[in-house]
């Protein structure tokens, strides 16, 4: 459990600043573009890429190459493992290199339509110049994970502060020497290409200190058919979630400018606390299930997951409360520049608010994912997934009717709920142990003390608010004072209640020496 903890800080800590080198780059795109047209645009032709990450990167091929890997170390050790890895990257590059081809072709073509509406013309163009992305990531994404899988976490967790800083650097460039938003653009879209390639090249040199290197390895053999028999049915389920998230977007293209934007915006705070405590519970923990599994250990998979579902729990829940309470000065702190106005402000709120209730299902969701993953059960996600993108499009085709973006939002949600719940449901009737009921007092634990944390960061809110500061200021001492004293009550809570996990994180704090 210690050393679990230890790899979790890793990650966690190298993600938080990914992250908030992210946030910054959000910041300065919305202060630069605000919710204009380019920026939705932008969005959108960055969506295409970032699927096809999710498909053929850390997602279906990822889960796929986890438990197959971790196989093959336990039988021939690191070099056949390494082998092996090999083949699968060769073919990947083949596979992406015909789908970058082809897209960029007809990419091109479609934005010289004129029957095209301009705003479409405009995503195309820059989709074009973005679709390259595609093959550095999904190549880096797959490095990542044959360096997780050896134990390196930290150099995989990080790369994504290269890609922030090449956009952040990129923007600032373009603002100086371009006047119109389309130059600005521009720019940011050789960021993107720069900061790509530096994304594969730096877990790639830290691979290769582990004793990988680059060779043509053609010929497969009864891993690769086992490896294609896993990725097809996680192929069918990642495609399905991708297409959620590209349809909610193209539906909010054709809604106004602005939708796109503030959907994203919405949704990139409610990634963050799951980008940096979710993602890596669920990147530490993949490993070990998957080699629980492997030796046969079911008490040690239960052990393991329900361990990682308390984690998931007890950070998801009070940060989606937060960022539903906090919402209004959280964005007045961090946006509330240039371009980026207080109506636009008034739009994201209430969808940050939808994204913050249902942080705690999205963050169960991708965790059980992987439970079932680990176990090679790839058909029950899928399955899950088709049911969860009819219910986004039926139930966001009919919301953003009646309430605009929100209602797309509530819509994916709702979707999102439906797989949280059908997930967990599939693993308990495999293992009995990892019932909902068997984690029913943590679960009760977590959400009394969030709650409890809410009402006190809204009562500071509501105070800060009426003490009479200028609006700018009002918000940053809301967030100052409300944010870690809120995290400082919520965490005593637990501990008072005797959470489960404080004791083991209770030791790792004691043992912990600078250097370790």
């Amino acid at each position: 459990m210690l050393r679990n903890l230890k790899n979790i800080a890793v990650v966690s800590l190298s993600t938080v600043g990914s992250r908030v080198l992210g946030l910054t780059r959000d910041i300065l795109i919305f202060a630069a573009l605000g919710t204009s047209l380019w920026n939705s645009a932008f969005i959108l032709a960055f969506t295409l890429p970032n699927l096809f990450r999710r498909l053929l990167g850390e997602g279906a091929l990822t889960s796929a190459l986890v438990p197959v890997f971790s196989d093959m170390r336990e039988r021939e050790g690191q070099t056949g493992a390494f082998r092996f890895f090999n083949q699968v990257l060769l073919r990947l590059l083949l596979a992406l290199g015909v789908i970058v081809t082809v897209g960029m072709a007809l990419l091109a073509w479609a934005s010289g339509q004129p029957w095209l509406p301009e705003r479409w013309m405009l995503g195309a163009e820059l989709a074009v110049w973005l679709l390259p992305y595609m093959l550095f990531i999904c190549l880096a994404a797959i490095i990542s994970a044959g360096l997780n899988l050896v134990g390196r976490f930290a150099v995989a967790a990080s790369t994504p502060i290269l890609l922030n800083g090449a956009m952040i650097g990129s923007l600032l460039i373009g603002r100086w020497l371009e006047a119109d938003p389309a130059g600005t653009v521009y720019w940011l879209c050789g960021g993107v290409l720069l900061g790509g390639s530096l994304q594969l090249l730096v877990p790639a040199i830290d691979l290769m200190r582990q004793g990988w290197r680059p060779k043509i390895e053609s010929r497969g053999g009864a891993e690769l058919t086992e490896l294609w028999q896993l990725f097809l049915p996680g192929l069918m389920g990642a495609a399905i979630l991708q297409v959620n998230i590209l349809v909610s977007r193209l539906l909010a293209y054709s809604l106004e400018e602005s939708a796109v934007s503030v959907l994203y915006l919405a949704s990139r705070l409610m990634e963050l606390p799951l980008g940096v405590f979710t993602i890596a519970v669920a990147t530490v923990f993949f490993p070990l299930l998957a080699k629980a599994r492997s030796t046969g250990d079911e008490a040690g998979f239960s052990q393991a997951f329900l361990q990682g579902m308390r984690l998931v729990t007890a950070i998801a829940v009070p940060a989606g409360v937060g960022l539903a309470v906090l919402g209004e000065p959280i964005l007045e702190l961090l946006f509330l520049w240039g371009a980026f106005e207080q109506a636009d402000i008034t739009a994201t709120l209430p969808l940050l608010a939808i994204y913050g209730l249902g942080l705690p299902f999205y963050s169960a969701a991708t965790y059980a994912t992987r439970g079932l993953h680990a176990v090679k059960d790839m058909r029950t996600p899928v399955r899950v997934a088709g049911w969860c993108l009819l219910i986004n499009l039926l139930a966001g085709l009919g919301l953003m009717r009646l309430f605009g973006a929100a209602g797309l939002a509530a819509a994916n949600v709702l979707s999102a709920v439906v797989q949280s719940v059908c997930l967990w449901r599939a693993l308990a009737r495999r293992h009995n142990s990892l019932g909902f009921f068997g984690l029913r007092r943590s679960i009760m634990k977590v959400l009394l003390s969030a709650l409890a944390m809410g009402a006190a960061c809204w009562g500071a809110a509501a105070l800060f608010t009426e003490l009479g500061f200028g609006q700018k200021m009002a918000a940053t001492l809301i967030v100052l004072v409300s944010v870690p004293g809120g995290a400082a009550f919520y965490f005593g809570l637990l501990y008072w209640l005797r959470f489960e996990e404080f004791e083991g994180l209770k030791k790792l704090l004691l043992r912990y020496k600078p250097g370790m």
